[in-house]
């Protein structure tokens, strides 16, 4: 429930109670989120907190929002096993905004950057890869 009364801002625990539902698979990837009057109604708070929420969930990768239908739990991309090679290093940043466009990168979204000795990078998107030591 919300507590209006709590230290914590009423989006962060709308997103909270949001995630929890996603995470334990009640919401399951592709289905939508109730609609935002919906959400205001249920909670007893307004759609722009409602928004608020919902930016969050999208910041953390969870949702896509796809106007004019609605907001949906995120589908997962398939998962790509990279082995790193001797002497190649990984490290992680935030894409470039080409890189996004490339990858279709949702906002807060990392990228994983493998380099090899020879100073070669190769980028991939940190929620579609596994990187290993074989």
């Amino acid at each position: 429930m919300i507590d209006h009364s709590a230290d914590r801002a009423v989006f962060r625990q709308l997103a909270d109670l949001l995630r929890d539902r996603i995470k334990s698979g009640e919401l399951g990837p592709g289905e939508p989120l109730p609609s935002e009057l919906r959400l205001a109604q249920d909670y007893g708070i307004s759609r722009t907190t409602v928004r608020q929420a919902i930016g969050q969930l999208r910041t953390e990768g969870l949702v896509t929002v796809d106007r004019p239908r609605g907001t949906f739990v995120r589908v997962p991309e398939p998962v790509q096993v990279i082995p790193l090679a001797r002497g190649e290093r990984a490290g992680a940043r935030m894409p470039t905004d080409a890189e996004r466009r490339k990858y279709r990168l949702g906002e807060g979204v990392p990228v994983l950057v493998v380099t090899t000795p020879d100073g070669t990078e190769t980028v991939h998107p940190a929620d579609r890869v596994q990187i290993t030591r074989p």
